[in-house]
């Protein structure tokens, strides 16, 4: 498994056009084949950087994602979406391995 983090910067006037993208990818990106962790947006500190973040099992199947992605009425509408209102000024995609697991199971005392 990979884990995609993509990290954007936003226009800080247009944070709810960005709340309805991240809406949208809530349906469409596990609809299409991904893990989705989640969208997250400013709440406390910058007014400016937002995150996605899902898992997929590697790259072979990211470029079938994308294609399903691109293809998903939904999918279509938030690229749309994201093209007319240009709320997101930048954009950072990175594909990472967990290094970390197994984790301990916590242990409350």
């Amino acid at each position: 498994m990979i884990t995609c983090f993509i990290r954007y910067e936003l226009d800080p006037f247009k944070k709810e056009q960005f709340a309805d993208y991240a809406r949208n990818w809530g349906q469409a990106i596990p609809r299409c084949g991904a893990d989705l962790v989640g969208y997250f947006g400013p709440h406390e500190g910058s007014a400016t950087t937002a995150y996605g973040v899902y898992t997929i099992e590697s790259l072979a199947a990211y470029e079938a994602y994308r294609a399903r992605l691109t293809a998903d009425p939904l999918g279509r509408h938030n690229y749309e979406l994201a093209a007319r209102e240009r709320f997101i000024l930048k954009e950072d995609r990175i594909f990472l391995k967990n290094l970390s697991l197994p984790h301990a199971a916590l242990v409350m005392p």
